[in-house]
């Protein structure tokens, strides 16, 4: 086997490697998104605050 034969074989060999990578931290990634997806129409959580009026949900001064 030739010296160029066994550097395009690693470099072969790692550029494999790094697609696996890549596949796993997209395949991670898409599992947080249905996790976070399933858990939001879930109302899993905290609880939004984004349709009551304003100051509703704040601190409550109770020493007055």
């Amino acid at each position: 086997m030739d010296m160029m034969a066994m550097v395009s074989t690693m470099l072969t060999a790692q550029q494999g490697a790094l697609q696996s990578n890549i596949a796993a931290t997209l395949t991670k990634q898409n599992a947080d998104m249905e996790k976070s997806t399933v858990l939001t129409l879930l109302g899993a959580g905290q609880p939004s605050l984004a349709n009551v009026g304003p100051g509703v949900g704040g601190n409550l001064n109770v020493t007055a």
